[in-house]
């Protein structure tokens, strides 16, 4: 089978998109190295994604494109499609090349979320407008959908009106570094190396209002929570209100925020932690919960979106807004290392759900029915 891949976010984003496309070419190759994969970028980045190596990457030749990129992927990639004699393309990142149904090629789109639609206060006007011609012209086009969780499956048929029996739910995976133990090593001199405390309350996620990282802050504050807190992500505008926050109330000592944390240091950052706190306003997926359950490290998240059900009964549940309930919770897990160690053993279980092997099984069977079947 010869499958090729809209891989810009594999090349060009760190986090969200990027660990999902990242996770899925790698262990695409690992799982079933029998198939050629081909990965069509705008530009390659290879500090970003070191693998890329393995694989065919195919990118503008034409100074033109490399210069306007979005031209080259979404009005030209069709053409270079035609004759390159692919059994499957897939969309990994919510949409789709222009055309892509007129190349006599099978195309399925992985759709990671429709938060644009659900919180269209958080983005600007064009911005929704863009997402919503793209999202909808790859649901329209796609042979197949794929959702990331039931909750994106619901948005997609409540505000699309997209054929249910178009969609199909195939939970994201962790990369497998989160199960593994070689990191057990690297703990101390991590911890040292961000000059962190022995023990820490984390988050991990972008710093942004709707994952509401000052929210966490403030259950800990207001109810005396004596723990560190230890914020890791990508750093945004929402970053300066939590540093004014910790100006203002004196925390500086006890609030750590950790901007470009590379992958490979995560593992060592969830298994030091005493809980990982999640209080997200919405997920499509929520995928620092499934790597904390994979290391052993408790979690306390949201009851909206498809949080509770990546969580399963392995996490603790709250309203995001509701501080009170957020620092019984914390107290309840950093308090009790009953509480913490069923917690941490249930969160290990849970986390085989997204282990590699298994979620590219299920891909790899949903390719092979898409070609067979349509």
């Amino acid at each position: 089978m010869k499958i090729g891949f809209d891989a810009k976010r594999a090349f060009l984003n760190k986090a969200g998109l990027g660990n999902y496309s990242r996770n899925t070419l790698v262990a695409l190759q690992k799982y079933y190295p029998q198939h050629h994969y081909t990965l069509y970028t705008p530009e390659i980045r290879a500090h970003i994604f070191k693998e890329h190596f393995f694989f065919e990457t195919v990118s503008p030749a034409n100074r033109f494109f490399s210069v306007f990129k979005p031209l080259w992927r979404t009005y030209y990639l069709s053409e270079k499609l035609k004759n390159s004699g692919l059994d499957l393309f897939h969309g990994l990142s919510n949409e789709l090349p222009a055309g892509i149904n007129h190349t006599g090629i099978k195309s399925v789109v992985t759709i990671h979320d429709l938060i644009f639609m659900n919180f269209p206060g958080l983005y600007r006007t064009i911005d929704r407008r863009i997402y919503y011609e793209k999202v909808k012209y790859a649901c329209n086009v796609a042979d197949r959908i794929i959702a990331t969780s039931q909750q994106t499956r619901s948005d997609l048929i409540h505000h699309l009106r997209v054929d249910p029996e178009k969609l199909e739910v195939i939970y994201q995976s962790i990369s497998e570094r989160f199960f593994l133990n070689y990191y057990m090593d690297d703990m101390d001199e991590v911890r040292s190396r961000y000059r962190l405390p022995d023990q820490f309350i984390l988050t991990v996620g972008t710093i942004e209002p709707r994952k509401n990282q000052l929210g966490v802050l403030q259950a800990l504050h207001h109810h005396h929570i004596d723990i560190p807190y230890v914020i890791v992500g990508k750093s945004t505008d929402y970053t300066d209100e939590i540093a004014d926050y910790i100006e203002k109330h004196r925390l500086n000592k006890k609030v750590f925020i950790l901007d470009n944390v590379p992958d490979f240091d995560l593992p060592a950052l969830y298994h030091q932690a005493l809980c990982m706190v999640y209080l997200s306003h919405y997920e499509g997926f929520g995928l620092p919960i499934a790597e904390a359950m994979a290391c052993g490290c408790p979690v306390i998240t949201s009851s909206v979106s498809s949080l509770p059900e990546i969580g399963n009964d392995a996490a603790l549940y709250c309203n995001p807004n509701d501080e009170e309930a957020v620092a019984r919770l914390i107290s309840k897990v950093t308090g009790n290392p009953a509480v913490a160690r069923e917690m941490s053993l249930k969160g290990k279980i849970r986390a085989q759900m997204f282990h590699p092997e298994g979620r590219i099984n299920a891909l790899m069977a949903f390719y092979n029915k898409v070609l067979e079947n349509g």
